[in-house]
This record gives C-alpha cells, sequence and structure tokens, in this order.
C-alpha cells in the first residue's frame, strides 16, 4: 500500500495532506518506532565514550523523524475526526506511549547523556546544546529512570493509561457538544440574535434537511445565542446544555461521562508523582516551569485575587441594577450574565459585536496581520498555491524575512465545522532543524473555530475573534521564527509552560491600537476605515467588566492547582468539591448546582496545562510588560521588534526564560503594566 506518510522519511517535503488516510497512521507509526528502537540500539552498543555527535544529534534526529509521521495523524484526528481517524488514532497511542516510556528509563541512554554532560567537551558546546542536555537529564528523572524495576513498569502503564484517558476525556467532549442542538421554527424565538447568526443557525438546519434554524453548542453559535438572544428561557436551555456537556446531569446526562474520567485522571497523575518521590502533582508540573514552588504560584493568585475582587463584586453589582431596572429580572442567573453583559455594554459605549463585525471580514483581517508582523519584523508571508490540503477552507502560507530568507510555512484552518476540535490552537507540524543534508525549515499548523462565510458574503469576526486570531498566529511566530537549530530547544519546545504564552499574549496588543487597526478594519462592502468614535468606544470598552473576566481565570487557575495539589487518595478527585471551594472564594457570579465546567476542561484533562493552568496570568504579566516597551517607543518602532524577534522569539528554549526576558527589558516582570492595562492599578 502506498503511504504518504512514509514518504516523508528522509524528504523535506510535507504531507499531502489529501491523499492521508487513517490506515496510513499505524503502519507509518509501527516503521519509525522499529527504525529508531533499532538505531538507537545500534549506537548505544556501538559507542563506549559518548559525545553530542555519537548519540545527542543522532536521538534528535530520530524524534524529528517520528514528529514528522505523528504530527499529521494526530492533527488530522483533531480537524477531520471520524470513527476510522478515531480507531487508527487510539490504536497508535499505547505504542507512542510505550516508545516515550522507554526512552525516558532506558538506563544505558540515560547514562550516556550524563556522559556527555561530564565531560570536557561540555564546555564548547553552544548554550543552546547544553540546554537540550540538561532538559534531557531532568526529562529522564522525570520518566522514572531511577526507579526499581518494579516501579519502573508500574510507571510505564500509568504513562499509557493516562494517554488514553486524556483522548477519551476530549472525545468525550467532542460527542457531548455535537450531540446536542436546538431545532427552532419559530422565528421569535430568536429575537436579538443577529442577522448572521441567525443566516448561520439557518444554514445549519438546511444542511441537516431541517426547516427553520438550528442553535448548537459550537462556540459561534452558543454565544451568540448567550449574548444576544432576547427569549430568555432559551438561555437557559443553551446554557444548561453547554454547561453539563460530558457529564451525570443534563439532557445528555450519562452519555458522554467525563466524571469517571477525571477521577482515574487524577489518581494516576498523583500516583505518578509519588513514585518520583514528589508530594503530589503539582511538584511534578513546576518542575519543567518558571514557578519554583507551589507557594509562589498560590500567592500570585491570591494576590491578583485579593486586588481583583472588589472590582469585581461593583461590576456584577451594577449588572444586577441594570438587569432589574431594564428589564424588571429580580434575580440574575448565570444564563442571563452574558446578555445582559451586552446589553449594559451597548447602553453604556454605544458598542456591540455585531456594530463592529462588518469592519472585520476575515480576509482582511489575515491581511492586516501580515502587515503588523512585516512592520514588527520584517516578514513577508504569501500564499502558497497548489498546497495539499485536508479541508477545502484550509490555505498554506511561507513566510520569508528581511533579508528574503525562507524561515517556515504554515496551514490555517479557520472555520468550525462538524467533527472538528472546538477551541483555536497552534501546533507543531515540522520542527526546525539543522542536519547534515541541510536545514529543514519549520511549519506550523494554526486552528480556530470562527463562524464560517455563508453564500457570498466574507466570514465577519467578532472583535474577539481577531484577538483569537493574533494570540494563535504569536505561536505560530514563536515556533517558525526560531533561530536554534536543535528541535528539543527551538520554537516553543523547550520553554516552559509558564511562559510560552508570553508571544501569544502579547501579539493581541496590537488589535487594541488605532495604527494597527488602520491596516485592516474596514467595512467589508465600503472598505469604510473603522469610524473613529466607534474605535473610541471599543477602546474604552476594553477593560469593561475586566475584574469578572480576571477573576474567571483566576477561579480556573486556583481550581486546577489545588485538585492536584490536594489530591488525597483516600477521598478521591473531589472535582466538583474543590471547584465549588475555589468558587466560594473567588466567583462573584455563582454558577447553579447543575453547572459541570471541570467535565469539559480540557486544557488540564486532555490538554498540556495540568497544574498549569496559571501559566496563561503569569504569561499575561510577562506580555503587558513586553507591550509597555513598544507604548514607550512606538508600536511599529523597527528597533524595539528587532530586540523582541533576537531575544525572544528567535531563542525558542534555548536559554532560561528569566533570563531571555530580562535581556529583551532590562529587568525581571512587573506586575505593574498588567494591572494598569485591566484598569485595576490602584
Amino acid at each position: 500500500m502506498s503511504n504518504p506518510l512514509l514518504d516523508l522519511i528522509g524528504q523535506d517535503s510535507l504531507p499531502d495532506f489529501d491523499a492521508v488516510r487513517p490506515e496510513h497512521a499505524e503502519p507509518a507509526l509501527d516503521r519509525v518506532l522499529a527504525d529508531n528502537r533499532a538505531e538507537l540500539e545500534q549506537r548505544l552498543q556501538r559507542h563506549e565514550n559518548h559525545t553530542w555527535d555519537s548519540i545527542v544529534a543522532p536521538l534528535e534526529a530520530m524524534t524529528d523523524r517520528l514528529e514528522r509521521i505523528w504530527a499529521p495523524i494526530s492533527h488530522l484526528n483533531a480537524v477531520m475526526n471520524s470513527p476510522a481517524w478515531r480507531e487508527a488514532y487510539n490504536a497508535c497511542l499505547p505504542k507512542l506511549s510505550d516508545y516515550h516510556t522507554e526512552l525516558g528509563q532506558n538506563e544505558a541512554l540515560f547514562r550516556a547523556f550524563r556522559q556527555v554532560r561530564e565531560s570536557q567537551a561540555f564546555a564548547s558546546l553552544e548554550p543552546a546544546q547544553q540546554k537540550l542536555i540538561d532538559d534531557n537529564l531532568r526529562d529522564f528523572r522525570l520518566s522514572g529512570v531511577n526507579l526499581p524495576a518494579g516501579q519502573k513498569a508500574r510507571f510505564k502503564t500509568l504513562s499509557q493509561r493516562l494517554s488514553q484517558l486524556s483522548t477519551r476525556f476530549e472525545e468525550n467532549l467532542l460527542d457531548a457538544t455535537q450531540a446536542w442542538s436546538k431545532h427552532i421554527t419559530d422565528e421569535r424565538r430568536l429575537q436579538g440574535l443577529p442577522a448572521s447568526a441567525r443566516e448561520q443557525a439557518a444554514h445549519k438546519a438546511g444542511a441537516k434537511g431541517l426547516d427553520g434554524w438550528l442553535l448548537t453548542l459550537d462556540l459561534p453559535s452558543y454565544m451568540a445565542a448567550m449574548q444576544h438572544a432576547a427569549d430568555r428561557s432559551l438561555r437557559r436551555e443553551l446554557y444548561e446544555a453547554f454547561v453539563t456537556r460530558a457529564s451525570e446531569v443534563g439532557p445528555d446526562a450519562g452519555r458522554f461521562d467525563n466524571g469517571p474520567v477525571m477521577e482515574e485522571i487524577l489518581a494516576l497523575r498523583h500516583e505518578m508523582a509519588q513514585l518520583l518521590g514528589y508530594a503530589d502533582y503539582a511538584e511534578v508540573s513546576l518542575a519543567t516551569k518558571m514557578a519554583d514552588s507551589p507557594q509562589r504560584v498560590l500567592g500570585f493568585l491570591e494576590d491578583l485575587v485579593g486586588r481583583t475582587r472588589p472590582q469585581g463584586e461593583r461590576e456584577l453589582a451594577e449588572l444586577r441594577r441594570f438587569a432589574r431596572e431594564r428589564d424588571g429580572v429580580d434575580t440574575l442567573e448565570a444564563w442571563d450574565v452574558g446578555y445582559y453583559s451586552e446589553r449594559l455594554k451597548e447602553h453604556r459605549y454605544q458598542l456591540s459585536e455585531e456594530e463592529l463585525r462588518p469592519y472585520f471580514p476575515a480576509p482582511r483581517v489575515l491581511d492586516g496581520l501580515f502587515e503588523v508582523a512585516h512592520r514588527l519584523y520584517g516578514l513577508t508571508i504569501r500564499a502558497v498555491r497548489d498546497a495539499r490540503v485536508w479541508h477545502p477552507d484550509v490555505r498554506a502560507f511561507a513566510i520569508w524575512d528581511r533579508d528574503g530568507e525562507p524561515r517556515g510555512r504554515f496551514y490555517l484552518d479557520l472555520y468550525a465545522r462538524e467533527n472538528k476540535r472546538g477551541g483555536a490552537w497552534m501546533a507543531d507540524c515540522v520542527s526546525r532543524h539543522r542536519r547534515p543534508q541541510g536545514l529543514q525549515r519549520p511549519v506550523a499548523f494554526i486552528t480556530t473555530n470562527f463562524a464560517p462565510p455563508v453564500g457570498d458574503e466574507p466570514a465577519l469576526l467578532r472583535h474577539d475573534d481577531v484577538l483569537t486570531l493574533f494570540h494563535e498566529f504569536g505561536h505560530a511566530l514563536h515556533h517558525l521564527l526560531t533561530r536554534v537549530d536543535y528541535p528539543g530547544v527551538a520554537g516553543i519546545s523547550g520553554v516552559p509552560w509558564d511562559a510560552v504564552e508570553l508571544p501569544s499574549q502579547f501579539m493581541e496588543n496590537w488589535c487594541w491600537e488605532r495604527e494597527a487597526l488602520d491596516l485592516f478594519a474596514a467595512h467589508y462592502r465600503t472598505a469604510e476605515p473603522l469610524p473613529q468614535p466607534l474605535f473610541e468606544r471599543l477602546k474604552a470598552g476594553r477593560n469593561y467588566h475586566a475584574a469578572m473576566a480576571m477573576l474567571r481565570q483566576l477561579e480556573f487557575s486556583l481550581f486546577d492547582f489545588r485538585l492536584h495539589r490536594d489530591y488525597d487518595p483516600a477521598r478521591g478527585g473531589r472535582v466538583q468539591e474543590t471547584l465549588d471551594a475555589v468558587r466560594r472564594e473567588v466567583a462573584v457570579v455563582q454558577p447553579p448546582a447543575f453547572n459541570r465546567f471541570a467535565n469539559s476542561f480540557a486544557h488540564i484533562f486532555a490538554g498540556g496545562y495540568a497544574a498549569g493552568y496559571y501559566s496563561y496570568k503569569w504569561a499575561e504579566v510577562l506580555s503587558a510588560d513586553a507591550f509597555s516597551a513598544f507604548e514607550q517607543a512606538g508600536i511599529f518602532d523597527a528597533a524595539t521588534g528587532e530586540r523582541f524577534l533576537s531575544t525572544i522569539l528567535e531563542q525558542g528554549g534555548s536559554r532560561d526564560a528569566m533570563e531571555l526576558f530580562k535581556a529583551f527589558r532590562g529587568r525581571e516582570p512587573s506586575i505593574d503594566a498588567l494591572l494598569r492595562q485591566s484598569g485595576l492599578a490602584a
């Protein structure tokens, strides 16, 4: 059987995504794993005095070869999910988990790396090479390389099971999201819903052979209804369906329940931590992060709660008064908050997302984003013609720097559709790697779930969507612009999780600046620039309900961290109990008892943020402080842009994250810029 994934081995080509099928996945993975195991065994037996060239560089090449195969498999499972892709992906997972655990627990390989670290030649290696070796030695220990044989075997079992459970969590969430819909035939129930949202709902109904309109739990559909539908009972129905997804309550109670999955994940993580000699999984998480202790993380979060909660309470009290005076609503429920928040915003600033959307047509926003990157870093970005992609909506682009050197490529998949994982993310497709046959340039996947275009009209983005696009592009630039030649510390690899959000959140700042918005914010029909009064209202509303928004993120962060730090095997995960306790301390909006947010918290149960969700908030401190340098020099100041490029984006994970930040800013980060930017400074 011809296998387009195996055609990638030893080649610089990209996958022919339209030709990759689920049946290609397992044979390709089997082949690469077998080749890697054989080569590693030969190298470990052949050499006694190991060097960078004898063991470290070859292992990097083996890892890169595996990632070239696995990245397309993993990505297609996320964006073109089907029973066949699930079966193929789940067949691969245990094999991949076994391989990584074998590597991490390979004592001969560990000794070889330690030998290189302790050799005289180590001092003459580049800093990136030294960091790569040190990171690997740390990861060997975190993989249980020093454990007795019985505990090693148990650790391997735990790793494999955790991999399976994370996938099951994500599959349950996707299935639960797609299983529910609301068919509406009485247009009066859609009162308040913007024309664009109605068109999307009508299009979805038509695609299912239905009359009327179809509301779903995909984020564009759900958010439009929660923010604009005047029908309170409709909002409540959607809210309950959304917040009970993949749980034991709600309209699909027990059908896709992630409750047992979460319990087992937490138990296995805690056991893994104990095997490694840590008190809890929070300590394991921090072993690879900037923060040096659980106390430091909790102190940071609790300090922000103390600074923020009084303003959050004032914001909620004001919203309650508004809802009571406007519509006689005596009790503001969770499904009312989004709706009345939008109405109050419209009332105060004469501003709504729907008024802004015509000024953010997706093609023009994309062009503007590329122009921002050009002005900041001298980049030129052009579409790649005839790229082989997995869906007609997907486009491919190439990047050149100011010297005309090609720096990488990326795929852009913007729109929500069935069988595509929700949310937005950037993922590696190919890493930068300097090989004997030449330089392998990086490739990224950028995925979002915006409302797609309908008919001949372009997709019109909300300002929040524009922020999301800039955010994910910031991640992509971090991956694509690296000058580091070793995949393990190139791009986002090797960057501590609590620093990896710096380049992404940093990019969001340009979405609020007139000089940047003028590059792309123009009416899709008339090309009229965003009117100055509308811009001023947008800017004035930037910190609208900033305290409530920050408290929500702090709630998620504290819940995640305490869930992993305070786990007690005798008492189980206590997931809802922990969440309720955090909400009593932090939240100003107390959700109803049926709310099961944790059951859809994929970041910590199916992503890489376990005991690390606080990273978003810490990275906001870094990004606000970094952007303040541009506020002082000018948002397109070439020298400041070049300094950010050379000290942050090009360095990847090759140096300590705090060291890199200080190289850019000249000092350690300060929280002051974030508080000022959020309107919370005293």
